[in-house]
């Protein structure tokens, strides 16, 4: 049996155990005959079911959206059409999304009958996708199909948006102690097109339980239009965390000596990304190569004190901003919709349990 990793003290990175959950499981990659289940459920997936819908209409040269490849019609376009007057154009978006749903539905049914998402109870569906209108229309109709098919699961909509989801969720990996005196932390979402650092407040004053923890600011760096060396990478993430750090201070804001970092991958307990970073700019997997370790060399303090870092997987990190929502569950799941689908499973070692219809606990039980 492996050694539970835990973040006593400062912690290890890719803990499986943190302040407020365990985590059962992360970055499962399940298959079929056609190769990843996940890839079913993706953004990508999407576009590709669009695509099909249109070819006929394109024959007849009738397509509403004309020569435009699905993946280039934005968020705003697909939004209007959905509650526009152009019938068709909408009839065939919900051609496309209710498509989507079912093989959301599936997807996640397979989820639900490996042994690591026994007994779930909700899942929060999170990504770039969970934004657009179609998006939840989506994972709403998913949700009924999975009821429909005797599961008894809610999959809801992430609460924050996507932008800002995984660096709140970077706030719940630290232990609460860290927070004594501070009321903010540095945190970073790595993506394969992008990296999104930003400062965090806690307002632990307001809600302990982080609840009502918001991101003071942000930038985003779109590194796939650069295409930057591994290193060049590190140094502008590295750089625009300084700038954050003299902006939090000018503004008189107490800033924790913490960085809290999301990353793809399998994240091992030393700072090395096991496998899951071919997105990243340049080799992430190597042996050599430890994320936590080359920030803290570029920033070996905040403030008056040493700088620490954790780092874990970007779907954990995401669900883990859901954690002061998800009390009325004992286990509970996140998918995210991007280039592939991220999952992981959550078991909240202290939920509070649903309410009954005389509005007392009703603990659920194993």
């Amino acid at each position: 049996m492996t050694e539970t990793l835990t973040t006593a003290g400062i912690g290890k990175h890719g803990a499986s155990r943190l302040p407020s959950v365990d985590i059962d499981s992360y970055n499962i990659e399940l298959k079929d005959e056609d190769g990843f289940l996940g890839d079913r459920a993706s953004k990508g997936a999407f576009h590709e079911i669009l695509d099909e819908i249109r070819k006929p209409l394109k024959k007849a040269d009738e397509d509403p959206f004309g020569d435009k490849p699905s993946e280039n019609l934005s968020k705003k376009t697909l939004d209007q059409i959905l509650v526009g007057d152009d019938v068709p154009a909408a009839a065939m978006l919900h051609g496309a999304m209710e498509d989507f749903a079912r093989e959301l539905a599936y997807v996640t049914g397979r989820f639900l009958k490996t042994k690591s998402w026994d007994k779930t109870e909700a899942i929060v569906v999170g990504g770039g996708f969970k934004q657009r209108r179609i998006g939840q229309l989506a994972i709403a109709r998913a949700n009924i199909i999975l009821r429909s098919e005797g599961l008894k699961v809610e999959m809801m909509p992430i609460r924050f948006h996507p932008d800002e989801a995984a660096l709140i969720g970077c706030a719940h990996l630290a232990p609460s102690w860290i927070f004594e005196a501070h009321d903010c932390i540095l945190a970073v979402d790595i993506g394969g097109t992008n990296i999104r650092c930003g400062v965090v407040e806690t307002r632990q004053n307001k809600a302990p339980d982080l609840s009502k923890a918001q991101v003071w600011k942000s930038k985003v760096w779109r590194h796939a239009d650069e295409e930057p060396t591994r290193d060049g990478a590190v140094k502008k993430l590295a750089g625009m965390l300084k700038e954050f750090i003299a902006e939090a201070e000018s503004d008189g804001l107490k800033l924790t000596p913490f960085i809290g970092i999301a990353c793809p991958g399998v994240i091992k307990e030393d700072g090395l990304i096991e496998k899951g970073a071919q997105n990243l700019p340049g080799n992430w997997e190597s042996s050599t190569f430890n994320l936590p370790e080359r920030l803290m060399e570029a920033i070996p303090a905040i403030g008056t004190h040493d700088t620490s870092v954790l780092m874990h997987n970007d779907g954990v990190v995401q669900g883990l901003s859901e954690i002061p929502f998800m009390q009325d569950f004992k286990r509970w799941g996140i998918l995210t919709i991007g280039t592939g689908l991220g999952n992981a499973r959550f078991t909240n070692r202290n939920p509070a349990g649903k309410k009954n219809g005389n509005g007392k606990s009703d603990k659920k039980s194993d």
